[in-house]
């Protein structure tokens, strides 16, 4: 038994074909079809078998799928172990991140990261939520933070609470009542902002399952851009608590409470790979992470989700 071959039971079984298997391994379908023949041949099983759903794990395959996930993860437990005993030279660390997280909460994570780990290399990349997952998953960076985010095949750590608040300008008819029916809110002037997010989903999911019509009055391919229209009076945006609560605290946007509408609660999330033990430069920015988070808002929760 092979770890090639292990790796690509494993990811049949996950994926649930071998196209789609050879995909994620990044390797072709012939040579995942041959891991497989030959892990059968060694056990004198059939690991999968076809029904009407298509491929699915066999008695075999059932049984020997916990022990294969235990093996990788002690293959990637000795591979960490050896790579600890190396000089060091402080290693280097790659996260993805949301682009919100990216502007609001890393450059104060990362300076104190710094000033404890000064010789660590940390490179960051940003993108949507889904291609924070990709790259996660596909290995191109070790941790990965968004929001609400979760998979089978990744540890999910939450953080804390991130909803999305209605803000308004202080001035605002609005904002004096702190209070407001979604209704009436619907016929303010709105904002939204970077079409295609999760964030513009939720925001205009609340009037569609209303069936209301909001007044979008301005779309805006950032956060920072909806908030500075908000302050100079052009509209209300539902916008994330992380990225105005400075704003809030200052009273230049006051936050409105939405009464008729359920909250648009959203949690902010860790990721990194089931199968993959983080190294000691991840474990590090993570306990940093809870750090600076616990000093910022209540933490919501501190154990994995599975």
């Amino acid at each position: 038994m092979e770890i090639a071959q292990v790796e690509a039971f494993l990811a049949v079984g996950t994926f649930g074909g071998f196209r789609r298997a050879a995909d994620a391994l990044r390797v072709t379908q012939p040579a995942i079809s041959a891991r497989i023949k030959a892990l059968e041949g060694s056990l004198g099983v059939t690991l999968f078998e076809r029904g009407r759903t298509g491929l699915a794990l066999s008695p075999a395959g059932r049984a020997l799928r916990p022990h294969a996930e235990q093996l990788l993860h002690a293959v990637a437990l000795a591979r960490q172990a050896v790579h600890d005993l190396r000089p060091a030279t402080g290693g280097a660390l790659t996260i993805a991140a949301a682009l919100s997280i990216c502007t609001y909460l890393l450059p104060d994570v990362l300076k104190r990261f710094q000033a404890a780990h000064p010789r660590t290399l940390i490179t960051v990349r940003s993108g949507h939520s889904r291609e924070v997952l990709e790259m996660v998953l596909g290995g191109e960076a070790e941790l990965g933070l968004a929001r609400s985010l979760h998979h089978p095949e990744v540890e999910t750590v939450s953080l804390r609470d991130d909803p999305l608040v209605l803000v308004a300008a202080p001035r605002s008819a609005v904002a004096r009542g702190r209070r407001a029916r979604l209704e009436e809110v619907a016929a303010q002037p709105l904002i939204l902002f970077d079409r295609g997010s999760s964030d513009w989903t939720l925001s205009h999911g609340l009037f569609r399952r209303a069936g209301l019509v909001p007044n979008v009055v301005l779309e805006v391919e950032s956060i920072e851009a909806a908030k500075r229209m908000v302050e100079r009076g052009i509209g209300l945006a539902f916008l994330p608590l992380l990225a105005v609560g400075r704003e809030i605290a200052r009273r230049r946007l006051v936050a409105v409470d939405v009464r008729d509408a359920e909250p648009l609660r959203r949690s902010l999330d860790v990721i990194h790979p089931r199968q993959r033990p983080l190294s000691a430069q991840g474990q590090a920015l993570l306990r940093t992470l809870r750090a600076a988070v616990a000093r910022t808002a209540p933490a919501r929760a501190g154990r994995p989700r599975r």
